[in-house]
Parts: structure tokens; C-alpha cells; sequence
């Protein structure tokens, strides 16, 4: 039997001659879940713990179901997956003999894996609990259907483990696009975020914005202590949520634009055709970003709204500064030929 590259089993214990994996806990890979706090999350009945429980951390977003393993196929198995058994498997359990039912239960715990769920809420084998108690592997168990546990595991692991990153701004769902609002200190971001609350547009995150790379998109959202708050010198800290309603706020939004706010520099070009596409990158992912220049008498929050727009305009494929250029062209070299 074979695991995978980097994974090296080793024989030993009762059952000299079977694969048993090194040492291979998630806490070795840095970032990841611990395993009570997935227990927490989906409410897992646990029928035994391992020897590690507390300690056991996932560090990886995909699942497995061990039907090829429970057929002594074991090649590019990757023992750091949490494992689940449903219908399928408990009725090709049911057909063995308790002999042979005990051995696919040895052969699994033999690796390091997180833990074995089995859902539906279907009995766990005697033979599978003899062997997690010998093996001091942990046994969980859920009252959720196989694919719908599979399906929100998987999606609650992949949020939790996906690369993250936290940028200093004000989030906001404008018109369906969200939009990050950055500059230094002072220059005006919570107060134009103000502003287009006013309007009826939603607030993510105020300050410190948290940012997910999911499937080569970034989502943000607020950390949970200050999620709802936004602080206005002079004002304070206000919780927009008590103070506007529920409407106001939004718990996370896809990253679409950043609008950069900085102090008019006379000395600067700043665009005034926009015909070219300008980008951040935040956590390798391309952001479309536009800079502002902040002096008296610019009303913020209307020019923050028009950049929202216009840059899902552009996603759809129309750039009217390209249009005007287009048009301009024609129209020059209309005017030659008729000379």
C-alpha cells in the first residue's frame, strides 16, 4: 500500500505488515482548523475520542470517502483528509464478515487521519469502534445526509483555510459591486462611507477589512468584534446597524473595485480619460483600482458611486473613454476625406 509522495508508511503494531502512515499531524502544515471547532460548527455527535482530539488540527479542504481504502487501495492516499462513511460504505461494511470488516477498520487507523464521520446518523460498527479505541483514533458522527454534510464541510473548510489578508479601508456594497475604500488616516473614508450609507448602500467593514482568496475571487468582510461599527472624528464609534437599520449593512461582499483617496497634489497627473485599466494586487488576485484626489468642494461619495458603476460597466465590456476615442478617430478621419 502506497500513500501519498511525503507520506511515508511504516509497518509495526498488531498487525505487522499493514501501512501505517508517519507522523503526519496538521499541525505540521501551519494554518488549518482544529478539529473541536468543526465538531462546534456542525454539532458532530463524538462517539470516541483519539488520543489527539484537542490537539488534532484539519489543513486540508477536501474530504474522503474511504470505499477504495475499505478495498485495500490505498495508492495517493492522503491521510490528512477527514474521512466519512455513509450508506454506501456501511452496506459494503454489512456484507463482510466481522473478521474482515475489523481489518478495513485497522488498515484506516493505521494512518494519522483527523477522524472518521459517519453520517447519516447510522450506527457505528462494534468492530469500528474496537478499533478507534485500540488505534485512539476519534469517531464522530452526523444526523446530515452524506452529500449535504460533504458539501458544507468542504465549503466551511475552504473559507477557513484560504489564503488571508487584512487591509486598512472601509468596504461597502455599492449598487451590487463591492467596493474597498483606502488612503491615509484623516483623508475621509469613513465619512464618504457615512454618506453613501445615507444613500442606501450597505457597509462590510469599517477599518479593518478582512480579504479571503476563494476560487481566484477575494471576498472581504469585517472581523467579528468591530463588524457593524464605523468611528467618525469628532462623533465617535457608532454601530450603523442600531443606527440605520438592517439594510445598511451587508456580512460580506466579492471584492470588485478599490477607490484610493489621496490629498490633490498640483504637482501629480492625474487621469481625465480613464482609458486605460489600472490595477492592486491583493493575494495574487488583480484588483481594478481608481485614485481620487481630495480637495474642498468634490462631493466624495457621488464620485465613489459613478467609479462603482462604471467599473462593472467596464467588467461588462464598455469603456466609454474608449468610445469617445473611437469616436474621435472617425471623426478626424471623416474631416480628411471630405478636404
Amino acid at each position: 500500500m502506497t500513500a501519498l509522495p511525503g507520506v511515508s508508511p511504516k509497518t509495526g503494531g498488531a498487525d505487522a505488515g499493514a501501512p501505517r502512515a508517519g507522523k503526519v499531524r496538521g499541525k505540521m502544515y501551519g494554518k488549518g482548523v482544529k478539529l473541536t471547532d468543526l465538531v462546534a460548527r456542525f454539532g458532530l455527535e463524538v462517539i470516541n475520542k483519539g488520543g489527539d482530539y484537542e490537539s488534532t488540527i484539519i489543513t486540508v479542504t477536501n474530504l474522503n470517502r474511504p470505499g477504495l481504502q475499505f478495498h485495500d487501495f490505498y495508492d495517493y492516499f492522503d491521510p490528512r483528509r477527514l474521512q466519512i462513511i455513509g450508506k454506501a460504505e456501511v452496506t459494503f461494511l454489512k456484507g463482510l464478515t466481522e473478521e474482515r470488516r475489523r481489518k478495513c477498520f485497522d488498515d484506516l487507523f493505521l494512518y494519522d487521519i483527523p477522524a472518521l464521520v459517519i453520517s447519516r446518523g447510522l450506527d457505528c460498527f462494534p468492530e469500528c469502534l474496537e478499533s478507534a479505541i485500540e488505534h485512539e483514533k476519534t469517531v464522530l458522527r452526523t444526523q446530515e445526509e452524506t452529500v449535504d454534510f460533504t458539501s458544507q464541510a468542504n465549503d466551511y473548510l475552504t473559507r477557513q483555510l484560504s489564503p488571508c489578508a487584512t487591509r486598512h479601508g472601509v468596504l461597502l456594497d455599492i449598487y451590487g459591486e463591492g467596493v474597498m475604500i483606502t488612503g491615509d488616516s484623516g483623508v475621509g473614508k469613513s465619512e464618504t462611507a457615512i454618506e453613501l450609507i445615507m444613500r442606501g448602500h450597505r457597509l462590510v467593514a469599517d477599518d479593518a477589512v478582512e480579504l479571503r482568496r476563494i476560487s481566484n475571487e477575494l471576498i472581504g468582510t469585517a472581523p467579528e468584534l468591530i463588524r457593524n461599527y464605523i468611528e467618525l472624528r469628532g462623533i465617535g464609534v457608532i454601530d450603523v446597524r442600531q443606527l440605520f437599520g438592517l439594510r445598511t449593512v451587508k456580512t460580506e461582499t466579492k471584492l470588485d473595485l478599490v477607490v484610493h483617496l489621496e490629498p490633490w497634489d498640483q504637482t501629480k497627473f492625474y487621469d481625465r480619460l480613464g482609458i486605460e485599466d489600472h490595477y492592486t494586487e491583493i493575494l495574487d488576485v488583480q484588483v481594478p483600482i481608481v485614485t481620487i484626489p481630495v480637495r474642498p468642494g468634490r462631493n466624495l461619495a457621488t464620485i465613489v458611486e459613478v467609479a462603482a458603476m462604471n467599473s462593472r460597466h467596464r467588467r461588462f465590456g464598455h469603456n466609454a473613454a474608449l468610445d469617445l476615442a473611437r469616436r474621435v478617430d472617425e471623426q478626424a478621419t471623416t474631416g480628411s476625406s471630405g478636404k
